[in-house]
């Protein structure tokens, strides 16, 4: 048996059974292999961005890894961005890069590259493989790294792909070691002396915060996390942008740390003590004069309970430790009044809320245009939320293809602001290939109003009269995108609206047949009075 087919029985032997892939020349031995092992089941992409944000959508919600497939170095640039964004969200993931024959390396192909150096940006394991006896063990490898919550990057040059070599079942030798975690991912169990130090510091009755992230953002993390808020009196807070949060009716309630600075200095003001458990202490996310870089306020200490994978099991063990009453309060049934009217972001967010089906999952990237939305679905029936936690845009349509793969039960409905909607447009191409039953919603405010704001907060124009070179340079209206026509052109049956009374009857009727759809809601800039 050649390479590929070694490497794509290993990898569904261990579990991995779903590939997004944007191949080239170098790859064509893994194509032609997947007819002889139809256990993987191949997705085509038409941008290498869509495959990598495809796989971290799957990852997110079934928690173990996809494969991705990408073509020498410029493929594997192409798609860094939802790397990006997936090493973020610690989330599993196996890239198989193609590269050059090893002999015709020396020659400098136009598309020769360090492709080792850039998976390396994103990646906790890498390793390229040069004997195809050698590809099922390191694809056991690759597959055991990433379940530690990171990216692994297997490179393979085409004739070890294409040369004949040892069977799959060499990967099950009893002598193979695989490689060990990377030290930072390594432990899940409770660290007692941590467990005990933030218990000592909640019962000292000093105003603290629980700032939880990582594997805690699901029902028993957020369970553990408010029985020590009763208990204790804690403050709890999400981080900014979970990998994945579950929440709605009957789910514990968990408010997000805000994007915005300032918001968040607010949140966290007066914290003598800030617990992390599965979070990061929080920063700025961009730097900006006269400002700190660090949220955590002055004078207050910092305490690690636990790192991503460890969160629940930490939070649980700290809440055993502070209580025995396991009940948590949870929130109650709610949905918006449906508005009317005039579309505007807090009405289209209140349409989406009234309206989002049980067992839902949401990918949200509607950024500015969203502000409404987590107030608005808080009651909703409990649903997924994914969100962008790396902060590279163009992840939400190509995650909504993982997802909607993932969990072919449940709708998913995919929250997108229009400027980051161009960066990975073609997943409406494969969504429709694949007959997802996905729902978009375009919010379409012709901006980049997200940098219309960030213009004024770092001091950068003047807040009465910006130039109009600079405004004309995020402005997106000129030409206007259509984007039902670009649906449309890629299968995806489209609509625009521009009332409140539009939106809900679009989304009724999509929700009521299977499928992919697109809704592109038009809705007023709200940073137009900024400028």
């Amino acid at each position: 048996m050649n390479g590929a087919y070694s490497l794509l029985t290993t990898l569904v032997d261990h579990g991995v059974e779903v590939c997004f892939a944007n191949p080239g020349t170098s790859e064509m031995h893994f194509v032609a292999a997947l007819d002889a092992v139809p256990r993987m089941r191949g997705v085509l992409t038409l941008f290498e961005g869509v495959a990598t944000g495809a796989a971290d959508g799957y990852a997110r919600m079934t928690g173990t890894p996809a494969a991705v497939l990408l073509h020498l170095g410029p493929g594997l640039g192409n798609g860094l961005a939802n790397l990006h964004n997936a090493r973020r969200a610690h989330v599993p993931m196996v890239v198989v890069v193609g590269d050059h024959a090893t002999y015709h390396k020396q020659y400098d192909a136009p598309l020769e590259s360090d492709i080792d150096a850039v998976a390396r940006t994103v990646s906790g394991w890498t390793r390229r493989t040069l004997d195809c006896g050698d590809i099922a063990v390191d694809a056991v490898d690759a597959v055991t790294a990433s379940r530690a919550g990171i990216v692994s990057t297997l490179i393979l040059p085409a004739d070890v792909s294409w040369s004949d070599g040892e069977p799959a079942e060499r990967s099950l030798r009893s002598d193979h070691v695989p490689d060990p975690f990377p030290p930072e991912v390594e432990q899940v169990a409770a660290d007692e002396d941590a467990v005990r130090d933030a218990a000592d510091v909640l019962n000292s009755g000093a105003p603290a915060v629980l700032l939880i992230g990582g594997d805690a953002t699901r029902m028993p993390g957020l369970s553990a996390a408010a029985r020590i808020a009763e208990a204790t009196g804690a403050r709890v807070l999400c981080e900014t942008f979970p990998a994945r949060l579950q929440r709605g009716a009957g789910v514990p309630a968990v408010e997000r740390l805000a994007y915005f600075a300032e918001a968040a200095e607010e949140q966290l003001r007066g914290a003598e003590h800030l617990i992390l458990a599965g979070a990061a202490a929080p920063v700025s996310f961009f730097a900006y004069p006269g400002r700190a870089s660090s949220l955590v306020p002055p004078g207050c200490e910092v305490h690690t309970l636990a790192q991503h994978l460890g969160a629940t099991a930490a939070l649980e063990a700290l809440a055993d430790e502070l209580t025995s009453d396991t009940r948590v309060r949870v929130a109650p049934s709610a949905r918006p009044d449906m508005p009317t009217g005039h579309l505007t972001a807090f009405s289209a967010a209140a349409v989406i809320g009234a309206l989002l089906p049980e067992g839902a999952v949401l990918v949200d990237e509607s950024n500015t245009a969203g502000i409404g939305v987590a107030s608005a679905t808080a009651g909703a029936p409990a649903h997924d939320v994914l969100t962008l936690t790396g902060g590279a845009i163009g992840y939400g349509m190509p995650a909504a293809i993982g997802a909607a793969i993932a969990a072919p039960g449940r709708p998913v409905v995919s929250l997108q602001a229009d400027g980051s909607a161009m960066y990975t447009v073609s997943a409406l191409w494969t969504q429709a290939r694949e007959n997802l039953d996905v729902t978009t919603v375009i919010f379409a405010n012709g901006a980049y109003d997200i940098l219309r704001l960030e213009l004024h907060r770092v001091g950068a124009a003047n807040a009465e009269a910006p130039g109009p070179r600079a405004l004309q340079l995020l402005d997106l209206g000129s030409p206007t995108i259509d984007f039902v026509k670009i649906a449309e052109g890629m299968g995806v049956p489209g609509r625009r609206v521009t009332t409140a009374e539009e939106l809900a009857d679009a989304l009724s009727a999509a929700f009521a047949e299977p499928g992919p759809h697109l809704i592109e809601a038009v809705v007023p800039s709200l940073a137009s009075s900024a400028v």
